[in-house]
């Protein structure tokens, strides 16, 4: 099976490795992030080992914001709007658990 990038340039496959780094970093530690999160959470090591999965996931959570929604480059406003967003989504998850574990 030939290799989709033996059809390019140079230039273009120079191009294309570089466009795809970002995702592919972020894929990478994404995925490094959650095998850490899942390895505590079976082990679990010390007592209060929520407040570092808390830590890995809001280091999750920005990365997806920051890279994958590629509101790193944007205007202001719609940083806010993104970060209100998922804000919005927290407390409803929040007031679900809330509501779950209190019956």
């Amino acid at each position: 099976m030939r290799n989709p990038l033996d059809a390019l340039s140079r230039e273009d496959r120079a191009l294309a490795i570089r466009h795809l780094r970002r995702p592919i970093l972020t894929s990478l530690a994404l995925l490094a992030l959650l095998a850490i999160n899942v390895t505590l959470g079976a082990t679990l090591p010390f007592e209060q080992v929520w407040i570092v999965e808390l830590l890995v996931v809001t280091v999750m959570a920005s990365l997806i914001i920051l890279v994958s929604m590629e509101t790193l480059h944007e205007p202001p406003l719609v940083k806010l709007f993104a970060g209100i967003g998922f804000f919005w989504v927290a407390i409803l998850f929040a007031m679900t658990l809330t509501d779950y574990l209190s019956r």
